[in-house]
């Protein structure tokens, strides 16, 4: 025997790179695009902002403009939903309304989100007397009616426009996610990378932005998402009572507090705002829910078509491994051993 024919051939094993920011994107797209719900609330949310941004340059009006010609006439040709009491176009009011509802939802949504990462994140790495002081602060928010005091205080911020309204939804909107993100820093600050960023020296400020919240993003992300529906809720209840947006501007709050009693004689009045808030939401959580399923690594929703595709798969491996082993094996079914040579 010679050491050609006891040679071992031993496989070379290449080892992978690890997975490009690309083909993760493309992962989660594939997820996000399995759910149909998901996308088709994408595809709402996305119209719906064409519609309130794009939309006033489509008609020759603007929401303040008067037609005395035609007050409170129903949908036609001139004006696509009618015209209000004096005269003014309703698909004007109805974008111009969802463009400060969007609005305000969008920017309470990102500066919620950022008090909360931030506050979150602190108290959760530094622990001591940061966490204490944060969650005690946060307990104390939550114990206040926020919307009892956003209805006091509106008042005195009125001269200052929507954004002073804005700052007052966001500072009472974190306290939440606050928490969970602190929750979630205190198991991530125990990781190998980031005690090996601190036994490194590197600031722990710097650590937090560049360790903690890009792991956090997934979370951050749905929630701001899905943030930005309770926001425009907010704004609309709060408009509604008069405690938010102030005339002249208008809102969905305002459009839907002016149409109520409108809605049975003049029901274009009432129903586009009513309508076009009630989808934006749906919308929006919709594609909330996609995004945390996409997102979500350890996520276990599949629609019933990815099931039945996996077992085919699984199906067909257990066949060829079978077959496989058939082939392989020293002896078969029609095998005797005097038959052996």
């Amino acid at each position: 025997m010679t050491a050609t024919e006891t040679a071992t051939v031993v496989p070379l094993e290449i080892p992978t790179a690890p997975a490009s920011p690309s083909s993760r994107g493309k992962v989660v797209w594939g997820r996000f695009s399995a759910r149909k719900d998901a996308l088709i609330g994408a595809v709402v949310v996305v119209l719906l902002f064409l519609l309130a941004f794009v939309g006033p340059f489509v008609i020759p009006y603007e929401y303040t403009d008067i037609d005395f010609t035609a007050m409170t006439q129903p949908p036609s040709a001139a004006h696509w939903f009618g015209t209000d009491q004096i005269g003014r176009d309703v698909f004007a009011l109805t974008a111009r309304g969802m463009q400060k509802s969007l609005m305000i939802g969008l920017l309470v949504a990102l500066f919620s989100t950022v008090l909360a990462s931030a506050i979150g994140a602190c108290a959760g790495y530094f622990g001591g007397w940061v966490d204490r002081v944060s969650m005690f602060l946060v307990d104390l928010m939550l114990v206040f009616p926020a919307f009892l005091i956003i209805s006091v205080m509106s008042p005195v911020f009125k001269e200052s426009g929507w954004l002073a309204f804005v700052a007052l939804l966001a500072v009472f909107g974190w306290m939440i996610t606050a928490r969970v993100v602190r929750s979630m820093t205190l198991s991530l600050k125990d990781q190998e990378f980031v005690r090996a960023a601190r036994f490194m020296g590197v600031h722990p400020f710097r650590i937090i932005l560049r360790h903690i919240l890009p792991n956090l993003a997934s979370f951050l992300i749905i929630d701001a998402t899905i943030a930005v529906g309770g926001a425009v809720m907010a704004e609309t209840g709060l408009s509604y009572f008069g405690f938010g947006v102030q005339s002249p501007d208008v809102s969905l709050g305002t459009l839907i507090s002016v149409g109520k009693d409108s809605a049975l004689t003049s029901p274009w009045l009432f129903y586009p705002a009513a309508l076009v808030l009630v989808i934006f939401v749906l919308a929006v959580n919709l594609m909330g829910d996609g995004l945390r399923d996409a997102l979500d690594p350890t996520s276990d929703r599949v629609s019933g078509k990815q099931r039945r595709k996996v077992a085919r798969e699984a199906k067909a491996l257990r066949a060829e491994a079978a077959k496989a082993t058939a082939l392989t094996s020293p002896t078969s079914a029609h095998e005797t051993p005097g038959s052996r040579a």
